[in-house]
């Protein structure tokens, strides 16, 4: 490639749907987005199931002694990272609101969600 070609950008969507807190994969997907977003790629990230925790504000990991890393999704936007999805009925299920998190989401039914899905050219789930 040439230094007057773009690279290709894939879309990417980034699926959690673990909890925070109790295992690595939380800490490791938001550690590969920010590095997918390194690479000029087109990251979105999606909530569901008891991913929505990881996104909650108000967590006290310390009794687990582990680290609240929840407060990292707000430079998320400073990655070029602004495309936050929470699927709605997670959301619900789980008793939470919109305004429950650190960060600004787009709040989508299961059918919308996997509609986007589909439009991705790259999709990971944790």
């Amino acid at each position: 490639m040439s230094d007057t070609e773009d690279p290709v950008v894939k879309r990417f969507m980034i699926v959690n749907r673990k909890a925070p807190h109790g295992s690595i994969y939380a800490l490791e997907v938001l550690e590969m987005v920010l590095i997918s977003a390194m690479f000029d790629q087109d990251v979105h990230l999606a909530f569901l199931d008891d991913g929505v925790f990881q996104i909650r504000k108000g967590q006290t990991p310390a009794a687990l002694e582990m680290k609240d890393f929840s407060k990292t999704y707000r430079a998320l936007d400073g990655y070029g990272i602004e495309k936050l999805f929470v699927e709605r009925e997670s959301m619900e299920e789980r008793g939470l609101t919109e305004a429950d998190f650190v960060v600004p989401v787009e709040v989508i039914d299961r059918a919308a969600l996997s509609g986007l899905m589909d439009t991705m050219d790259v999709v990971l789930s944790a």
